[in-house]
């Protein structure tokens, strides 16, 4: 993995020593931005030439940004920084796709439904187990289930399911360092019990002990996308990461709450505490699935 960022960072270094195109401080971000996708190329593909760039890393890249909640902005800026060393290499072997191709829009309600079928969260459960990942199959239940974050899912240790046990709620401090409390159901605390029963005291329960949280993170994205293909429905255009489970939490909260009688905008309120969302405008964006949820009454 070493050899192959070090191989692809020589190029970008190469191609911009001798440009000289946009100001000082466009073509360093654009630099570090490029650095940060040959870094996840070489983890993740094991490429080592620039010129080997498809459309399917483009892809995997952006799914990787919005599932660490990047905005849609940023995601922008990386894309343009790619694209921009992309026509500086000679005879670079694949077209790289447009924004709309990648289905990127503004962070408003409405936006792209991400949330997973039934059927789809039962068929990974199914390849979880087929492949014996009982760890995966934990993770995508705290996902689905209690809206957690994928690094919010494998910085859990023992202490904090320990705990979550007890109070049959988990206690998680997210992005941003807001701190959150998210009842949990029984397939969860049962889930919680069972991981617990293997975990070594004072160690997390979703990371080997012989590999770093990054990776075990990065180990679980690359399971949804190889056996993504067999999983998602047909004819499927919605994107499906594993940020998308915390998508279908979040509609199925809100219109929990709205059942129950609550307005949209409490029932937004809600959901945003669940989420560990500063800001309940943003839980629009988890509710593209649903029709009429943006209007306040």
């Amino acid at each position: 993995m070493v050899a192959c960022y070090l191989s692809m960072l020589s190029q970008v270094d190469k191609l911009h020593r001798h440009n000289r195109q946009g100001s000082c401080k466009t073509r360093a971000r654009y630099y570090e931005a490029m650095q940060r996708f040959c870094r996840f190329l070489a983890e993740v593909y094991r490429l080592e030439r620039l010129a080997n760039i498809a459309p399917k890393h483009i892809y995997a890249y952006v799914s990787c940004l919005q599932e660490q909640e990047k905005s849609a902005s940023t995601i922008k800026t990386d894309l343009s920084a790619i694209r921009f060393f992309h026509d500086l290499i000679q005879q670079p072997r694949y077209e790289l796709p447009g924004n709309g191709d990648l289905l990127l829009q503004r962070r408003t309600f409405g936006g792209v439904d991400r949330t997973w079928s039934a059927d789809e969260f039962e068929r990974m459960l199914d390849t979880a187990l087929a492949v014996g990942h009982n760890d995966y199959v934990s993770i995508f239940y705290l996902g689905r289930f209690a809206g957690l974050r994928i690094h919010e899912c494998f910085r859990i240790d023992t202490a904090t399911a320990s705990k979550a046990v007890k109070e049959k709620a988990i206690t998680i401090k997210g992005k941003g360092g807001l701190v959150r409390t998210v009842p949990l159901n029984d397939i969860l605390i049962q889930r919680l019990q069972h991981d617990l029963k293997r975990t070594p005291r004072g160690h997390k329960l979703y990371v080997p002990d012989n590999q770093e949280t990054h990776e075990a993170i990065k180990a679980l994205q690359a399971f949804i996308r190889l056996y993504r293909p067999s999983v998602q429905d047909k004819d499927s255009t919605r994107p499906m990461t594993f940020h998308g489970l915390r998508h279908t939490y979040a509609a199925e909260k809100y219109q929990g709450f709205i059942d129950a009688g609550v307005t949209p905008f409490g029932a937004r309120k809600a959901v945003s505490r669940l989420l560990g969302h500063g800001r309940d405008d943003v839980t629009n964006i988890y509710l593209a699935s649903l029709k009429g949820g943006e209007e306040d009454a």
